[in-house]
């Protein structure tokens, strides 16, 4: 009975904003967002506490422009999860719109499977929605809501054009079954796991453990690992889903631990790539805060230096102050060899 109460009025609040025109459905949603903001203390505290440890450069002012940014974030996916029925074929691109269509179509076409790697960020809901919206119907790991009925009603909208939902328990067998089929399926990667689940790798620059069942996978099946992550762009007013390049597994030399060292390595891979998208973002997120602040320059900061390390640099910043301001030059050794990587924006 419990269960049934709790589920009547978010059924009756999903179908009122479902039927709302879509600018004033996403007015409503990041409205409930902000109100959520307000009203939760202590969701506001956790989310200040994991911002300082992902973003210790930034001001408090600026981890709280985040952490609203966010949750008007959260309440425009809500009123988009509610116009879900609406959208057809003809009309997706009033929803979202592909970025790197050619990474999935490549990857898809090596024939052993596709794994979706994304997080729950931006539009995560969209994303998946969507890319079956456009023919591309895939499986999505999830974990199932404790009420039955609100699990129930949030599948359907889910699968409304063939994507199917794969729960936690024995979702390794699922996923090897489906990577023989060449389906693609979707794993949020940004949960805290405990082993032997997961793996302990750095995120953030801390150490958390990390769900390696997306490694184990592709290093057995040899399934392409593809960066997929829906973000919203405020010029445009829609979603765009981007796929990334393919992850390549870095491979150690064969040696009797060269497994477990290979799936480590690259689900350090993973959340390395993760990162990156979640920095970018939290970018958004922000607002505009100017093209030369240190917000804008961070996440093209941390993709150089991980791209140098992926080219086998030892990557690291020395830092220094120019007219009261800091600034930051990579530097990349291999070999013996010391490059200084910058950048002056005048």
């Amino acid at each position: 009975m419990g269960y049934r109460l709790q589920y009547m009025p978010l059924a009756v609040l999903v179908r009122l904003v479902g039927a709302l025109p879509r600018p004033l459905a996403h007015g409503v949603g990041m409205l409930l967002g902000a109100l959520i903001y307000y009203v939760h203390p202590r969701l506001r505290r956790v989310g200040m506490r994991n911002l300082e440890l992902a973003f210790p450069q930034k001001s408090k002012s600026e981890r709280k422009q985040i952490l609203r940014g966010m949750y008007r974030s959260l309440g425009r996916l809500l009123a988009e999860f509610c116009l879900f029925p609406r959208y057809t074929l003809e009309n997706a691109a009033q929803v979202a719109v592909y970025q790197g269509f050619e990474n999935f179509e490549a990857a898809e076409k090596r024939g052993k499977g596709v794994l979706f790697l994304t997080g729950h960020f931006g539009g995560w809901e969209v994303g998946s929605f969507f890319h079956s919206l456009q023919g591309h119907p895939m499986q999505v790991v999830v974990r199932p809501l404790d009420n039955p009925f609100v699990d129930a009603f949030v599948t359907r909208y889910r699968t409304l054009h063939g994507n199917l939902t794969i729960g936690k328990q024995g979702f390794a067998r699922h996923l090897l079954a489906a990577m023989r089929g060449n389906a693609t399926v979707g794993i949020l990667m940004d949960t805290n796991m405990t082993p032997p689940q997961g793996e302990f790798v750095k995120f953030f620059g801390l150490t958390a453990c990390t769900a390696s069942g997306l490694a184990r996978v592709a290093l057995k099946t040899g399934a392409a690992i593809l960066p997929g992550f829906c973000l919203w762009e405020e010029k445009e007013q829609q979603y765009v889903l981007h796929f990334g390049p393919e992850i390549t597994p870095a491979r150690t030399p064969k040696a009797e631990s060269a497994h477990e060292a290979d799936i480590l390595a690259l689900t350090q891979q993973c959340n390395d790539v993760l990162e990156s998208w979640i920095r970018r973002d939290v970018k958004v997120l922000a607002g505009d805060l100017g093209d030369r602040s240190r917000a804008r320059l961070d996440p093209a900061a941390f993709h150089i230096e991980k791209e140098l390390e992926r080219a086998g640099y030892a990557v690291k910043r020395q830092r220094f102050e120019v007219d009261g301001r800091d600034c930051d030059n990579i530097e990349a050794e291999r070999a013996g060899k010391l490059d200084v990587v910058g950048d002056q924006i005048d």
